[in-house]
């Protein structure tokens, strides 16, 4: 699929969560009814990043809908902001949840969007968001986590309907290997439909090209960087055709 940059519309979608004020990030080639793909942020926020992600996406013909969990221009400017945005919603996976499900309903209500045909992909603490997503039992048919975290929901478990791709680096510090056997355990005992490919020298945050802490391991790889988009394609053609 070749990546239609000239044809590419974007907007900023207003939406709200209780008291909360979001914005959506939305990338789309037409006004043709088309699958979706929900971009999942990671700890930093809705930035640049995963909207650039949401265009490239609108690229391969699919709407980019590029969700917010923290709310409105709410943005970390460090490791340390970054962690204390996050930390409610992994605390409070319901919180999670409910904000996840705002953005799915939003998304399904799109004029140009085919809501029988949406995947979530998510990067770091997006990746536990669009993994929590195809927890929650919504008709979702992808989920994707990029270095992201596998720890399961407490929440009642539903039947997972999505076929799942997780894109790990083995040298991930962040991730722990208990972490990542209990994820494969519970996608087994869920009896779903998943894989899990692990690139060999990728340290966490391997596809971000900022990504420079190698005293925190994180640290950009740009051959696992391609290896994950190639495959990342392939898995959405597989779902959303």
């Amino acid at each position: 699929m070749l990546f239609l940059e000239t044809m590419i519309k974007t907007a900023q979608i207003p939406y709200t969560d209780q008291e909360a004020i979001l914005e959506a990030f939305v990338a789309y080639p037409s006004e043709q009814r088309r699958p979706a793909v929900i971009l999942c942020h990671a700890w930093g926020g809705r930035d640049a990043f995963i909207c650039n992600k949401a265009e490239i996406v609108a690229g391969w013909e699919y709407v980019g809908f590029a969700l917010d969990i923290y709310g409105k221009d709410v943005l970390g400017k460090s490791k340390e902001e970054n962690a204390a945005l996050k930390k409610p919603f992994i605390e409070d996976r319901s919180l999670l949840q409910r904000r996840l499900l705002k953005a799915f309903d939003l998304v399904s209500s799109l004029p140009y969007v085919d809501a029988t045909r949406i995947a979530a992909l998510g990067f770091g603490f997006g990746g536990i968001s669009a993994l929590d997503l195809a927890r929650s039992g919504i008709p979702l048919r992808g989920a994707i986590s990029v270095y992201g975290h596998f720890a399961p929901s407490p929440l009642s478990k539903k039947p997972i309907r999505a076929k799942i791709l997780a894109l790990h680096g083995y040298r991930d510090p962040i991730i722990n290997s208990a972490e990542l056997l209990a994820f494969e355990k519970e996608m087994d005992a869920a009896r779903a439909d998943w894989q899990l490919h692990i690139y060999g020298d990728a340290m966490h945050a391997f596809a971000n090209p900022t990504a420079n802490d190698m005293a925190a391991g994180i640290v950009y790889n740009s051959t696992s960087d391609r290896r994950a988009w190639t495959t990342i394609a392939s898995f959405l053609k597989e779902v959303l055709s």
